[in-house]
């Protein structure tokens, strides 16, 4: 099995065999709690317009997304996982857009196929990729706007790296370090109406859930139970 990290866009575009987008804070934390709170599907799209185009087709759909962290105009949700668990969304489709999530989804059109991880399903990520024994594989870390690497998704790659050779990682160590590096703007009183403290913490709850975000071949992501 080859495993190669890949960063941003550019990452994207490379990747091959499974890939595997990562967005810890916070875009595929938020994929994960959607699906956890009963989502029955969510749309990934990297173009607002085609966002806000699917929700005036379709006025049951929830908007979610943001940029720059911010939740954009007439959404019924931005991307925080807090606000996330507060929703009523069984049997719900989401129709969601990101900063750097969805855009490495939009952008990862080698791959044989997409998942969607970060460290709250980060484990069953691994076993999925075990169980399918693939040539090759490609965690692509999306970082801060899909412009420059954060340690959180550098740190989840690692990780799933090491679930896949059989490696340790001081992974404890490294998310308590996330305080005060990329993960500092959630115990700033001045951004915490944008980043509020309870999302570091629902972002780094380690594989709290046994299943993978995965892209089906209609362009939706599903959730699928790794047993």
């Amino acid at each position: 099995m080859n495993i190669e990290i890949l960063h941003m866009i550019d990452g994207a575009k490379k990747a091959k065999g499974i890939t595997v987008i990562i967005d810890v804070f916070r875009a595929f934390s938020v994929e994960s709690y959607f699906f956890a709170s009963g989502v029955k599907e969510i749309i990934p799209v990297g173009d607002v317009n085609y966002a806000y185009k699917l929700k005036e087709e379709n006025p049951d759909f929830i908007l979610a997304g943001e940029r720059k962290g911010k939740i954009l105009p007439g959404f019924d949700v931005g991307n925080s996982p807090a606000d996330v668990i507060k929703l009523d969304c069984q049997g719900k489709t989401v129709v969601h857009t990101t900063s750097a999530g969805t855009q490495g989804i939009a952008n990862a059109v080698n791959a044989d196929e997409i998942l969607g991880a970060s460290l709250v399903n980060a484990a069953a990520t691994a076993e999925y990729i075990k169980r399918k024994d693939p040539e090759n594989v490609s965690l692509v870390c999306m970082g801060l706007e899909a412009l420059s690497q954060t340690e959180e998704d550098n740190l989840c790659a690692l990780y799933i790296k090491s679930l896949l050779e059989g490696t340790d990682i001081e992974l404890q160590t490294e998310i308590e370090n996330l305080k005060y590096t990329s993960g500092a703007k959630f115990f700033d009183k001045a951004t915490n109406d944008v980043f509020p403290q309870d999302d570091f913490y629902l972002c780094t709850d380690v594989d709290k859930f046994n299943f993978v975000v995965k892209m089906t071949e209609n362009g939706i992501m599903k959730k699928f139970d790794v047993l």
